[in-house]
């Protein structure tokens, strides 16, 4: 960031904590950033974040898988936006419109990063409204 080449950790984590900069390192498993063309699925990556006077910025560095997404993928939409679309019978249960409206990119990277078929990741990411993050821990 500085340039610091040769200059010693410890000083430089000082320098930084002088200027009000804030860094740790997060423990993640995995980082998703979609955009309106493709999905950029990073596994395993070293996250750190830094807080600097109040704004915070993350780094994530690390190789990532490429994901293209379809025209009606919806990968853009919220777990709420999911969950509106759900319908329930009278026992409260959700009916198959809850799985089939999960996109199949979602589906795919859940069943990978799981080891698990497609069905199990669909189900599961029904379960949790399309939550990946916790249908991904659920099944892990």
């Amino acid at each position: 960031m500085f340039g610091g080449g040769g200059m010693n950790p410890r000083k430089m984590e000082q320098m930084m904590k002088q200027m009000g900069i804030d860094m740790e390192e997060l423990d993640a498993e995995s980082v998703v950033i979609v955009t309106e063309d493709e999905e950029l699925v990073f596994d395993a990556p070293q996250v750190t974040k830094m807080d600097a006077q109040g704004q915070e910025t993350y780094q994530i560095v690390g190789s990532p898988d490429t994901h293209q997404v379809a025209a009606g993928d919806d990968a853009g939409r919220t777990a709420e936006d999911e969950s509106a679309d759900e319908t329930a019978d009278a026992d409260g249960a959700t009916d198959s419109t809850a799985a089939d409206a999960i996109p199949d990119g979602d589906v795919e990277l859940v069943a990978q990063r799981a080891g698990v078929p497609p069905s199990t990741a669909r189900e599961t990411l029904a379960a949790v409204d399309g939550d990946l993050a916790a249908a991904i821990s659920e099944l892990e």
